[in-house]
């Protein structure tokens, strides 16, 4: 039997902890990606002190199927969100994960959720959305550290 699993990444500036725009538009593109799946991961963590996680922001604004909904709070960035993703996909025995992010930001967390799921069909899924210029800079900066961090990832797994 396959099982899938829809993961979506979450997305905060540090403002008040309130679901960010960014954030609120891959929770909305995931509630129509979930229609067809067996369970929902929100990742992302509460960037600051006494903060809501991100994870439990989108939970609770969820408006999708009712399916298993499971939130981990305690990913800081996307190398966490990608090893977040594939702990779940192994404890539910998924077969394809479908990781919801925004556009801009799928191509690096395609890369990490593969590297440590290598023998699982992984997709990425994203809304349409103009990113802020910062956000376009910062992810081409994090793509300069990305073979770094895939051989990190992938030592962890091996370990």
């Amino acid at each position: 039997m396959s099982m899938r699993l829809v993961a979506v990444l979450g997305y905060s500036d540090g403002g008040p902890p309130v679901l960010h725009g960014l954030c609120a538009e891959r929770l909305a593109h995931a509630e129509h990606v979930a229609l067809s799946t067996d369970a929902v991961l929100f990742s992302g963590w509460g960037n600051r002190r006494n903060s809501v996680a991100e994870a439990e922001l989108m939970r609770d604004a969820w408006n999708g199927p009712g399916v298993r909904l499971i939130t981990d709070s305690a990913p800081r960035n996307t190398m966490e969100n990608a090893t977040s993703v594939a702990d779940a996909a192994r404890r539910l025995n998924v077969t394809a994960v479908i990781v919801v992010t925004s556009w801009w930001h799928a191509f690096r967390a395609r890369l990490l959720v593969r590297a440590v799921l290598p023998k699982v069909a992984v997709r990425t899924s994203s809304a349409a959305g103009r990113p802020p210029l910062r956000l376009l800079v910062r992810e081409l900066g994090c793509l300069v550290v990305l073979p770094v961090q895939l051989v990190r990832l992938r030592a962890r797994q091996g370990a």
